[in-house]
């Protein structure tokens, strides 16, 4: 027996929109169940029975969702698409596309920043990630220029003021030892890397290249554009090498760069209870 759910939480599940996108939908008299139109938010629909339209198109759920973890290598734009021909994210998915072509990146990296992206095709839980009341947590390594002093990372500790605003408070740490390398394999590891090392040749972060630099932990819960790089520009540390290792519950762990992998059950419960 299948339970009745929210017209606009259906409408997230089945990759239509988020779930507020969808109340705008239905607002806008767009949505129809079962051959008349729908304007309430509290209405619910059995996903078994009943036939959902948008447009006049009809919608369904997915015969089996997916979310996967994707090991982003530098160089590609999260993007399905890109109108530039530059190489998207999407092209490394391809293979994964083909049984779930309503898989879409949760968020974004920018091109030369590597690491954890998260692909799904439920709306919900891509919408729940991103609400910013969620607070979900992100952990970046990043190598910097210089070696940040006590003062720039209680800066950063008690929030940025950026162009849109003040961050919230982030959690940072200076890196040395062995985490120090191992940050150093993670984000030097890979495809891309010796892209990303040519790119800053012959600029000021040559002097970071060659030792005068640091590795630092940046853990944030927003998502505002180019955020950690904005945040350590700021206090006069320019990122040379961005790497999200973390997001929520989430760890990439030894997935190799460039590969992507199912969540498992636990994992995906746990992403769940982390955006309630």
């Amino acid at each position: 027996m299948t339970s009745s759910v929210r017209l606009q939480k259906y409408l997230a599940r089945a990759g239509v929109a988020s779930r507020r996108h969808a109340e705008e939908l239905i607002g806008a008299g767009r949505v129809a169940v079962n051959g008349e139109v729908v304007t309430e938010m509290g209405v619910k629909v059995d996903p078994a029975a009943d036939e959902v339209a948008v447009d006049g198109a009809v919608v369904a759920l997915p015969a089996e969702g997916a979310t996967l973890m994707l090991h982003k290598p530098a160089g590609y734009v999260t993007t399905m698409s890109d109108p530039q021909g530059r190489p998207t994210v999407a092209e490394l998915m391809a293979p994964i596309l083909e049984a779930h072509p309503g898989l879409f990146p949760v968020g974004r990296l920018d091109a030369d920043t590597t690491g954890l992206l998260l692909f799904t095709t439920d709306g919900e839980l891509g919408h729940g990630l991103l609400h910013p009341r969620r607070e979900v947590e992100k952990t970046y390594l990043a190598l910097v220029e210089g070696v940040p002093a006590e003062g720039d990372l209680a800066r950063l500790r008690a929030g940025i003021r950026l162009e849109e605003g003040v961050t919230r408070p982030a959690g940072v740490r200076l890196l040395a030892g062995d985490e120090a390398a191992r940050a150093a394999r993670l984000i030097g590891d890979g495809p891309g890397s010796s892209g990303q090392r040519q790119r800053h040749r012959g600029r000021r972060s040559r002097a970071a290249l060659e030792g005068a630099g640091a590795y630092v932990e940046l853990r944030i819960h927003e998502g505002r554009k180019r955020q950690v790089r904005r945040m350590l520009q700021a206090v006069d540390h320019p990122v040379i090498a961005l790497h999200r290792v973390a997001l929520g519950p989430l760890d990439l762990g030894g997935l190799p760069r460039g590969q992507a992998r199912a969540l498992t059950e636990s994992e995906l419960a746990a992403l769940r209870a982390a955006v309630g």
